[in-house]
């Protein structure tokens, strides 16, 4: 038994889902998501999502749990938003953005410059004797994570001094080097 699927996912206030079709679109306050679900039943009532698997196939079980958790992310999203920052750690590495236009210098001969989809807000941060950091935030949790994911492996970091592009609370697992 799917102990994720079986559990109702509650709407907040301010927040309405409607299914039609195998569509579920949850519209809030800070956007709208639409999802394609198939193969299980989705019942809104009053102020809770259900989800039923139609029978124990492995196919269904497999499902159950994960269109669970879109729904509530998708929720969780419209309601709340999600946010990831990413901090970049070297010499001379500096991050500014213009709109939704980000400048990152990370020690290449030239600066790169990202094209942020429009439903992801960015904010660089930097203050003197830290290390800058870029925060990106949207109601989409799978956009801000491959976002955030593009971002990170422009300059992944290495593990001897650290350098490079990592998620803010991120350990690198550091190597010794060689030893004289």
């Amino acid at each position: 038994m799917s102990r994720i699927g079986k559990s109702p996912v509650s709407i907040p206030e301010g927040v309405t889902v409607s299914v039609k079709d195998g569509v579920v679109t949850v519209k809030g306050k800070l956007g709208e998501l639409t999802q394609e679900f198939s193969d299980i039943d989705i019942k809104v009532e009053e102020n809770e999502v259900l989800l039923e698997r139609p029978s124990e196939k492995k196919v269904f079980k497999a499902k159950h749990g994960l269109y669970r958790a879109l729904i509530q992310n998708m929720v969780e999203g419209v309601s709340k938003g999600f946010t990831k920052e990413l901090e970049l750690v070297g010499v001379g590495y500096r991050a500014s953005n213009q709109g939704q236009k980000l400048d990152l210098a990370i020690g290449y001969s030239h600066n790169i410059v990202i094209d942020l989809a429009p439903e992801v807000k960015v904010e660089t941060v930097s203050e003197k004797g830290k290390n800058p950091v870029v925060k990106l935030t949207s109601h989409d949790k799978q956009l801000v994570g491959q976002v955030a994911a593009k971002i990170r492996s422009l300059r992944k970091p290495e593990p001897y001094k650290g350098k490079g592009i990592k998620f803010v609370g991120e350990h690198i697992r550091r190597k010794a080097g060689k030893s004289a």
